[in-house]
């Protein structure tokens, strides 16, 4: 359950029930008067136990803990609150935090108006409802805002013993993601901006115009660190830069899967399209997918849909409130 990663940095692994994810990857750094816990998972009683056994295994004392979240999804917020020291922090990347206390200071808005896109580009209403009943960013994420809670900008350094972990802004993932460098150590916790045997989840966000083409810059800046030990959000770490790469040609890909659909077929909406992608999910057809998968695939793919619509090679007609994409041109390409 614990393993000591380098010298007092740790990480626990937190089983996430039921996800596809499996586990979350909390890590746990010893400073000399306060400790830092990254990332904490859903606030489920699971999740809950796996944690506080890694912790108590590390003699992990609360009044000393800080609690860092890379980024606002509740597998990695959900229970920071329960496990920072009463009168310690709370830190997130500003952009997610104002975002966060945004949603939980009003959990009572209804699922079209917290995903206004989703109905515009043809996401059935009686699924968006189901979503927002059961994923578990509306019902296993922290209750309220905390007066610990905590902003981080670019560049800020959180010092914890001999470690300083500086900031880095990558938005893209979510509107506020971070990753944390230990520059003089070559250590880079990742977060969700770079997983090694899975593909991070861009979808759209109401704040972020372009979060496919602001996620692949920040593939790019994220390269011009030297990483030797890079720690993701979730399964195995690996090789950091081949996976940057990799990550870049996935979306090369997908830009031209979607592309190629829209002129084939041509005057579809998102969920259409989304329909036609390939995914990597054990389901039957477009139909059989469980709602939370086709949610996530709707989503990434209006992400590349808007990457392409803002580089005029795509363009849309509303009709009846729903939006209908066609290529610009036939010859249109990446």
């Amino acid at each position: 359950m614990v393993e000591e990663l380098y010298p007092g940095i740790y990480r626990i692994g937190v089983v996430l029930p039921g996800n596809p994810l499996r586990e979350l990857n909390s890590y746990f750094i010893k400073g000399s008067s306060r400790d830092l816990l990254i990332d904490t998972g859903f606030r489920r009683l699971a999740c809950r136990g796996a944690l506080q056994a890694g912790l108590d295994e590390l003699g992990s004392a609360p009044a000393r803990r800080d609690v860092l979240a890379t980024h606002l999804h509740s597998d990695h917020s959900g229970m920071a609150d329960l496990f920072a020291g009463p009168d310690c922090r709370i830190y997130m990347g500003r952009t997610d935090l104002e975002r966060m206390c945004s949603f939980l200071s009003d959990p009572d808005q209804t699922p079209a108006h917290r995903h206004p896109r989703y109905p515009v580009e043809g996401f059935p209403m009686d699924l968006l409802e189901e979503m927002h009943r059961t994923n578990p960013a509306m019902t296993e994420s922290m209750p309220g805002a905390d007066p610990r809670l905590t902003p981080l900008d670019d560049g800020d350094i959180l010092q914890v013993g001999d470690y300083a972990l500086e900031t880095i802004f990558v938005s893209g993932h979510t509107p506020g993601n971070c990753m944390f460098y230990i520059r003089d150590r070559k250590i880079m916790f990742t977060g969700d901006h770079i997983l090694f045997d899975i593909t991070p989840n861009i979808t759209c966000w109401d704040s972020c115009p372009d979060s496919l083409g602001s996620y692949l810059d920040n593939l790019r800046r994220a390269r011009s660190y030297e990483v030797e030990l890079a720690l993701p959000g979730h399964r195995q770490t690996g090789d950091y830069y081949s996976r940057i790469d990799t990550l870049l040609a996935h979306h090369e890909k997908r830009l031209s899967e979607a592309l190629s659909i829209i002129r084939e077929y041509p005057g579809r909406c998102a969920y259409e399209i989304a329909g036609l992608m390939k995914w990597k999910i054990r389901a039957r057809d477009w139909d059989s997918f469980p709602v939370i998968q086709k949610w996530f695939a709707v989503g990434e793919c209006i992400a590349h849909l808007d990457y392409h619509r803002r580089r005029g090679r795509i363009r849309f007609e509303e009709r009846d409130g729903v939006r209908y994409y066609y290529a610009t041109s036939p010859g249109a390409s990446i």
